[in-house]
């Protein structure tokens, strides 16, 4: 069964900024049938979700709020005003250097779960590729994984391979279990990451994307490999080396005449 096809509105930043209203028309027009939040741009959570319905256009999940172990009751405020089950978090390569960092990041992660599962939210977990490491042969994200029983995943298939090192599908199928939404982003696997900073609660690591179909990740066999628990498959160009209207139709055009997620086009 073909998955929905979203778009993670942080690869429309620098126009949302100018004009929010008009990108959402955008996504709109051109096909997708949902979006993942980076930011609601000064509007209300309950307010955005009005202009998303006018649109036709659904918010599966989404990357605000952002969950930390001291704003959790802002961040469950934020959530049920936007109509939000599932929160999402994620961390920093030091939180990931050895074993003792893993630990100590899995006993906050198990803390804010414990709170979020008991006013009625799950929380899951967006990688990039330094979780994708290996300790000993094991990679840093499965010994995290043993350390959280219960954690939820959104799996971004192109850092997954740790820049090259290792092959997204398996990646996927050793997370699939846990696996909840699906990040697509497509670019040459074997590149330098330049940049490693935090910019409105989002981790920045500037690579070098292409339009879906262009790059290097084996997206047809991902799809084949998704586990069926997957609710919207996410495409995400954090940069590109075209522009990203253009590249955003591109990948939607990709996805959906290629049979690999649904529009409503």
């Amino acid at each position: 069964m073909k998955k929905p096809l979203s778009v993670q509105l942080y690869s429309l930043r620098e126009f949302a900024a100018k004009d929010f209203w008009k990108e959402l028309k955008f996504v709109a027009d051109v096909g997708y049938k949902g979006v993942e939040p980076a930011g609601f741009w000064n509007i209300r959570p309950s307010e955005f979700r009005k202009v998303l319905d006018d649109l036709g256009l659904e918010m599966y999940s989404s990357h605000s709020p952002w969950a930390r172990p001291h704003n959790l009751g802002e961040v469950m405020d934020i959530a049920h005003d936007a109509g939000l089950k599932e929160i999402v978090c994620g961390y920093q390569a030091p939180d990931f250097e050895d074993m003792d960092a893993i630990k100590r990041t899995a006993e906050t992660t198990m803390y804010m779960k414990e709170i979020l599962n008991r006013n009625g939210f799950e929380l899951f977990q967006h990688n990039h590729d330094f979780e994708f490491a290996r300790i000993d042969g094991k990679l840093k994200y499965e010994i995290y994984r043993e350390l959280c029983p219960g954690i939820k995943f959104e799996i971004d298939s192109f850092w997954s391979t740790n820049l090259g090192t290792e092959d997204a599908v398996e990646m996927l199928k050793i997370f699939a279990d846990d696996t909840i939404y699906l990040h697509i982003k497509d670019g040459f696997a074997e590149q330098k990451v330049e940049g490693n900073t935090m910019v409105n609660g989002i981790l920045e690591r500037h690579v070098e994307l292409t339009p879906l179909g262009k790059g290097t990740l084996p997206i047809p066999q991902l799809i084949a490999a998704m586990p069926e628990q997957v609710k919207t498959v996410v495409v995400e160009l954090d940069f590109c080396n075209e522009e990203m209207h253009s590249a955003l139709q591109q990948s939607y055009d990709y996805m959906t005449s290629n049979g690999f997620a649904e529009g409503n086009k």
